[in-house]
């Protein structure tokens, strides 16, 4: 059985985006005071939305697979490479943190007409640009310490899907009850006015 869209290419991916770029806009992350936020743990959102969105596809690829309506192995699981892995969540970070955006939202803010966003979007293309330039060299560092092929949490902790899907939605209501309360203790979460300075 195919979803609908599924062999469209290009219209599919077009809707995606658009609909994506739409949850994250009204979410107020085309802004990266909302988007810094988090670090400050002033404003839970992008927890809350991100943590939201990997439960939905998590739990929804599950029942998929159960209901027989896509097959088991039809959800690409990318191999880890640890060191670039952790490198890569470094810098990402560190970008995060510095920039208030990451490469979706500073797409939503250049849409919505930010600045900031343009000059974040500009610096990632310069810094991919890079990467792709020096990336020959760095091969034994990129697939260094590489994982088992496809390795996913039931595999390696040898435990039912169902049972990560459970503890996954324990850590989410565990993260938004924490979160909710850091927002109460350091006066967010940040309001539309806020976003919207």
């Amino acid at each position: 059985m195919n979803m609908p869209l599924y062999d469209i290419g290009v219209a599919s991916g077009l809707l995606s985006g658009i609909l994506f770029g739409y949850v994250l806009e009204a979410a107020g992350f085309g802004s990266a005071r909302k988007l810094t936020g988090q670090f400050s743990l002033k404003d839970w959102a992008v927890f809350k939305v991100m943590f939201t969105a990997v439960l939905v596809a998590a739990v929804g690829l599950y029942l998929l697979r159960l209901g027989g309506m896509i097959a088991d192995n039809s959800v690409f699981v990318p191999t880890l490479f640890f060191w670039a892995i952790a490198a890569g969540g470094v810098l990402i970070g560190t970008g995060f943190a510095m920039g208030g955006y990451c490469p979706g939202t500073s797409a939503v803010g250049i849409a919505a007409g930010r600045i900031d966003a343009l000059v974040f979007a500009v610096g990632m293309i310069v810094g991919t640009s890079v990467f792709a330039w020096v990336f020959e060299p760095l091969q034994g560092f990129y697939f260094a310490a590489k994982g088992p092929d496809a390795q996913r949490l039931p595999d390696l902790f040898g435990i039912p899907e169902w049972v990560v899907l459970g503890l996954l939605i324990v850590i989410a209501i565990a993260g938004f009850l924490l979160g909710s309360k850091l927002e109460r203790a350091r006066g967010g979460p940040f309001t539309a006015e806020d976003v919207n300075a």
